[in-house]
């Protein structure tokens, strides 16, 4: 199309664009519009065509398949060689643009990058390109609050309370599922302790199933177990309310519907579960959480199946073994395994040879090479694909961009070859907006990957990605989780379909969504606010869940070592570093110094100035925007604020610690009173960060893992601080 090469952004000079279009259009086929033609009318393409539509507005028009020699835009299916499952080409020539799919889901991949070409930079400036998904599976991990007989791992907390009654509500689906399609990901994984009696009605075990939606009116204890035992307990199962009323025969069919619906955008559904948990059952036909119960055993062979019989659109089971097994060792925990999940999926395959299933298994507490060995039937299935997950970052993908987890386990050469979904959680980022693509871009292209990596999924245990229910007065009420949190979403999902997307293309995607910014101030700003988190957590390492929380600076208290499960000035000096941080301990930089030595590493005062470079430089980038009525834009520059102030709090809350060591260790009065000064301006930034926070966000805010996270009462403990370093001698300071 080379009279249509123009460099202006379709969105800024629309009427420039329009009328020049309208010339074009006029001048090669005699009419004021584009006419697109698709040669496969799938609801995939239907879906990413109305993209394509918005973006050429009053210009689009439909035309037949029979007038394609009229079409300026076609859309098809080809078998190529340079395509595979769900790649696309985007062909310019002979004044035409032609979208070709390897299938539906390439088809639908390619249409929707069309449309935000011609959205971002119009149509005169759409590039051909050739691309294929970098990794095969690309989910979310959402633990799926059901019902409080069906808890997931998450029940426990706010965000999961808040939305059991979403999790019914087919509206949530359908924006969920377009989303989620177009950020490239193409199977949702739902993790519930037991989802079965919520789901199905399992023959012979008909009475076990669930009508109704229920939720517990009980009054919260902070923390419960970390191993999800005693969710059932009756002050919280005899206390309950309906929040919707529905037959199991009305969940099915809603289930249904939703899967039906994500098979629409290309997206697939897997239950994964932890065993062995009996939540709903009540005892019935005389089921229990007893390994070595044969009723037991045969109710969750025939409940595997029965999902499979019941939801033809399910693609996948998965499930993890160790969590409630009660000192079982690895060779029992898999022959349970094998005798109920195993054989349930056999059971499935045999019965519907025509149908193709996945079957996940964790590796979570369990050896690869056992399992491996004792699934072997299961792997040799002509129509399952076995996998195996692997929790790649444990709880804190924002971390480093490399993790050493696998190479601890061995776990590449345990797997001999099979293909592996590595597990990606976030356990740090729920209030505010995230957006670091070189990181992102990093981390992916870090993932141990050929011959093994099958792909990821992206998630929290101790957040539910469903509806928004912490920002004060927001735009869009009940907003959709991935929605507000667009950016972080958008990020993971495309750059795992390809990771060579540019800054260019995110800038400009920046420019679009926020009228009149700075695109390249506001990307720099969020990508530096964004790594406050795995330069912090990188140094300060917990790596699982209930041993660090970043936002609200805690940890359950046995991992703080104190009462309330804050990090103090002594946390900061114990807790060790990120193995593949490149970071050295306070006590390492300690030991160095008194031993007059050098390092290669970064030590804590580099840390330091790490911090306060990305915070300081994201400060600066925002200072001159103007939100305006924007009240989203109002919303990211409020967050990267916020996180800036966060990283200034943590900056000098390590130089704290550290100045405190190195007192500890000298006895040097300039040390403690270094200590003391940076501890007080780790008080100022902690309570700028705090009041930036609550203005725009509902505090406190009740957690599964690390309990009630209160900024105000942790305002407190970061006062202590100061008096800890104080206290350290009686000549006052």
């Amino acid at each position: 199309m080379n009279n249509l090469m123009r460099k202006k952004p379709f969105r800024v000079y629309t009427v420039l664009c329009l009328c020049y279009c309208i010339l074009f259009f006029t001048c090669s086929n005699k009419e004021n519009y584009i006419n697109v033609v698709t040669l496969s009318d799938t609801p995939q393409v239907s879906f990413a065509l109305k993209d394509v539509e918005s973006a050429l507005g009053s210009l689009y028009r439909r035309i037949d398949a029979k007038q394609s020699d009229r079409a300026d835009i076609v859309l098809s299916i080809k078998d190529i060689d340079t395509l595979k499952p769900e790649g696309f080409k985007i062909d310019i020539a002979n004044n035409r643009i032609e979208v070709i799919g390897h299938d539906k889901a390439g088809l639908m991949y390619g249409a929707l990058e069309l449309a935000e070409q011609i959205k971002l930079y119009g149509i005169d400036d759409v590039k051909p390109m050739v691309r294929n998904p970098y990794l095969e599976i690309r989910g979310p991990k959402f633990n799926i609050p059901l019902d409080v007989r069906t808890p997931s791992y998450t029940d426990v907390s706010d965000a999961a309370q808040y939305n059991i009654p979403h999790m019914w509500d087919f509206t949530f689906w359908k924006d969920y599922i377009d989303t989620m399609a177009r950020y490239r990901y193409n199977y949702i994984s739902l993790w519930n302790l037991h989802p079965f009696p919520s789901l199905v009605k399992v023959p012979g075990y008909e009475d076990v199933a669930l009508n109704d939606v229920q939720r517990s009116t009980v009054k919260w204890k902070e923390n419960y177990s970390l191993m999800a035992i005693g969710f059932d307990a009756p002050e919280i199962i005899n206390n309950v309310e309906v929040l919707k009323a529905m037959t199991i025969e009305e969940k099915i069919e809603f289930w249904k519907k939703v899967m039906a619906y994500g098979k629409s955008r290309n997206i697939d559904f897997h239950f994964i579960t932890w065993n062995i948990f009996d939540y709903g059952t009540k005892g019935k036909y005389g089921i229990t959480d007893d390994r070595d119960n044969p009723i037991t055993t045969d109710y969750f062979r025939k409940s595997i199946k029965q999902m499979f019989v019941t939801y033809p659109d399910l693609a996948g089971i998965g499930l993890t073994t160790g969590e409630n097994m009660k000192g079982a060792n690895h060779k029992e925990r898999e022959e349970w395994a094998y005798d109920t999940y195993a054989m349930g999926i056999l059971d499935a395959a045999k019965e519907m040879p025509n149908r193709q299933f996945k079957f996940i298994h964790r590796q979570h507490q369990s050896g690869a090479r056992e399992i491996a060995e004792k699934f072997k039937a299961v792997v040799e299935a002509d129509n399952i694909e076995f996998l195996f997950c692997f929790k790649y970052a444990k709880a804190h993908v924002y971390s480093a961009t490399k993790q050493p987890f696998h190479e601890n386990a061995n776990y590449v050469e345990q797997i001999k070859g099979m293909k592996t979904l590595w597990g990606l959680r976030n356990d740090d980022t729920f209030y505010f907006r995230w957006g670091a693509p070189d990181f992102t871009r990093e981390f992916i292209s870090n993932l141990p990957y050929d011959d093994v990596a099958k792909g990821i999924y992206f998630g929290s245990d101790q957040w539910i990605w469903g509806r928004d229910f912490l920002t004060k007065n927001p735009e869009t009420p009940n907003q959709i989780e991935v929605s507000k949190h667009w950016y972080q979403w958008l990020l993971w999902g495309r750059l795992s379909y390809d990771p060579t997307i540019s800054n260019k293309r995110f800038k400009a995607i920046l420019t679009d969504r926020f009228s009149g910014i700075d695109a390249e101030k506001l990307f720099s700003a969020w990508q530096n606010a964004s790594m406050v988190y795995p330069i912090t957590t990188g140094f300060h390492w917990g790596k699982l869940d209930f041993q660090w929380y970043i936002e609200g600076c805690k940890s359950r208290p046995s991992q703080a070592g104190n009462e309330t499960g804050f990090h103090d000035v002594n946390r900061f000096i114990s807790l060790g570093v990120h193995p593949k941080s490149g970071n050295q301990s306070i006590p390492d930089y300690v030991k160095m110094v008194s031993e007059a030595k050098t390092t290669t590493l970064k030590t804590p005062f580099d840390v330091v100035k790490k911090l306060h470079d990305v915070s300081d430089k994201a400060l600066l980038g925002i200072k001159e925007m103007k939100a305006g009525d924007d009240k989203e834009l109002q919303f990211t520059l409020n967050d990267i604020a916020t996180l800036s102030f966060l990283g200034k709090y943590y900056a000098y809350k390590i130089e704290g610690a550290t100045y405190l060591a190195l007192y500890r260790a000298t006895n040097s009065k300039e040390n403690q009173k270094l200590a003391v000064e940076a501890l007080e301006k780790a008080l100022v930034f902690w309570k700028k960060y705090t009041e930036k926070a609550m203005a725009q966000n509902l505090n406190p805010l009740w957690t599964n893992r690390v309990g009630i996270v209160d900024w105000k009462q942790i305002t407190r403990w970061v006062e202590q601080d100061i008096a800890i370093v104080k206290n350290e001698s009686k000549t006052k300071i």
